[in-house]
């Protein structure tokens, strides 16, 4: 049987979540989709909708979803979602979890790999993140869960953002893709969105593309590199130098942020040596893996005509071979790392010296 596709929604208390994950509900796309909600004393998705005497919390919806509320483990409900599944006595073709506000997405995903049974029922889709655009700068001040919700996103929509200015709504985007280049960011209105930004982001899937925001790198080349790339194999990061350097930037309206959660973008011309990067990267998944959020890469590997790609969750790492370089495209190396405190000096000299 096909895996089941799970989407995770994340967001801080009060983001829009709920308003969200009504809409997806509500909207006649036809789809059956099972809601597990983490409740933690949050508005639930409808309390009407949800009275019902069973203990176990699951029932059908009139439009063909299916609800449940987790009063215990994550990977319990999963497993008794599958086991009714499988009997006929419930019909979905996918699930969102809705975390509380205050979740960490970490432990959520490593559900779906570290439990066998889990692993082959479900397939991780994607995580979204909704943020709160009146309320943000404070919460990503004052709260690591916020910033580790972002630092974890597929996807980041911005709810709110009629209550704030122009320059305020640029000033977040920049902070936000510093934090997570990889995720693209959209404003949302009251949850009005299209399903195709959603669902099927396939933001967990070894493919051969590494999305990393455009502007971004662009940023980072033009910064401090010489139009030549010969100059900057090695991507720099970016946010050290925007703030430390503040008056030389194209940005003097954004406000210095030292964020915790950051991102570090590391590219090089040269092939890596397997078992040498094999090596590094074991090691720091071992010492950093609890703060390594989210990390993928595209890599020129010495012995293959295929771009290897990798990622990884934590200390969950996994890579795959993808499709083969073509005959006129430069063999370079990508990597993004987002996570809380990375030592980008310990990592940039690793990667260096795991080159051919």
């Amino acid at each position: 049987m096909a895996l089941i596709p799970t989407t995770i929604l994340t967001g801080f208390l009060g983001a829009g979540k709920t308003t969200l994950l009504k809409r997806i509900l509500s909207e006649a796309h036809g789809m059956k989709i099972a809601v597990i909600e983490n409740e933690f004393g949050e508005e639930n998705i409808d309390t009407d909708i949800l009275k019902t005497e069973s203990k176990e919390q699951i029932l059908q919806m009139s439009n063909g979803c299916i609800c449940c509320t987790i009063r215990e483990d994550l990977r319990d409900t999963l497993q008794l979602l599958a086991a009714k599944r499988r009997k006929g006595l419930v019909d979905f073709e996918r699930i969102v979890i809705e975390t509380t506000g205050l979740a960490d997405p970490g432990p959520v995903v490593q559900t779906f790999f570290m439990d066998d049974e889990i692993a082959e029922t479900y397939l991780v889709d994607s995580i979204l993140t909704v943020v709160d655009a009146k309320h943000a700068q404070q919460q990503l001040d004052e709260r690591q869960e916020a910033r580790r919700q972002v630092g974890f996103a597929d996807q980041i929509f911005l709810s709110k953002t009629d209550l704030i200015s122009a320059e305020e709504q640029d000033a977040l985007v920049h902070r936000l893709k510093h934090m997570n280049p990889r995720a693209p960011i959209e404003a949302v209105h009251f949850g009005a969105v299209d399903l195709k930004q959603v669902l099927d982001l396939r933001g967990f899937n070894l493919n051969a593309k590494l999305e990393v925001d455009p502007d971004f790198l662009q940023d980072d080349d033009h910064s401090h590199c010489d139009h030549d790339h010969g100059h900057c194999e090695h991507g720099h990061d970016h946010h050290e130098h925007d703030h430390e350097h503040g008056a030389h930037c194209h940005h003097p309206h954004h406000h210095h942020h030292d964020d915790d959660v950051k991102s570090f973008v590391y590219r090089a011309n040269r092939p890596f040596n397997p078992a040498k990067l094999e090596d590094f990267l074991g090691a720091i998944v071992n010492i950093y893996g609890p703060r390594m959020l989210r990390y993928k890469g595209v890599l020129d590997m010495q012995g293959t005509d295929r771009k290897v790609i990798f990622q990884g969750v934590h200390q969950l790492m996994g890579s795959d071979l993808g499709p083969q370089w073509d005959a006129d495209e430069v063999r370079e190396s990508r990597m993004v790392f987002i996570g809380i405190d990375l030592p980008q000096d310990i990592l940039r000299q690793g990667l260096e010296q795991s080159l051919v």
